[in-house]
């Protein structure tokens, strides 16, 4: 089985593996707001099912997804970039994201099942609203849990990958080693090859 998170591609087309520690987390590598609508990924309802595919969801979710439930999702997305890049920088929650998040929470989640052959299933007719409620929960969890004081940036100049640090010491400071902990590592050996000249 694949480890948790998302296969995501650098600017310079390498792949690499990021995995944020939460479901909620994963869905902020899909845009965001102000600056970050340029990165946006769902266009289309599709778009959001594809996410889910490729999520840590298990397999074997059927869903059907309105433009309205799009719509939604882009905005409750926006709010939880926004909780999770204040609570990494320690600034007080805002009011008003988190009112998008619990009302998205407070919606019926997806329901699991087990399938006839002792598997992890999704009952049939899953619903945007669903998955979004699913998503929010799980942030709902994580802000409230025991890993809510490990939300990070990444370290890099120029990422602004956000994580939870499920790293047994807590001292993850990349979105991934081998994408800006790897191009952090040459920098610096470079600067110190140039301090010796």
């Amino acid at each position: 089985m694949e480890s948790p998170g998302l296969t995501l591609v650098s600017y310079g087309g390498k792949s690499y593996r990021f995995d944020p520690g939460a479901l909620c987390l994963e869905l902020l590598t899909t845009g965001g707001p102000g600056e970050f609508a340029r990165y946006e990924m769902l266009h289309e309802p599709s778009d959001l099912v594809r996410w889910a595919e490729r999520s840590r969801l298990s397999p074997g979710l059927e869903l059907s997804i309105s433009e309205r439930e799009l719509d939604h999702t882009r905005t409750v997305r926006d709010a939880l970039f926004l909780l999770t890049a204040d609570r990494a920088h320690g600034r007080p929650p805002s009011p008003r994201d988190l009112a998008v998040v619990n009302a998205a929470a407070a919606e019926p989640p997806l329901v699991a099942r087990i399938a006839p052959d002792g598997t992890h299933a999704w009952a049939p007719g899953a619903t945007g609203t669903q998955l979004l409620s699913t998503v929010a929960r799980d942030a709902v969890d994580l802000f409230t849990g025991p890993y809510a004081d490990r939300i990070r940036e990444c370290g890099s100049h120029n990422c602004h990958l956000l994580f939870v640090d499920t790293s047994r010491p807590g001292r993850r400071r990349w979105c991934a080693m081998e994408h800006c902990g790897n191009l952090h590592k040459a920098r610096a050996h470079r600067a110190r090859q140039a301090e010796a000249f």
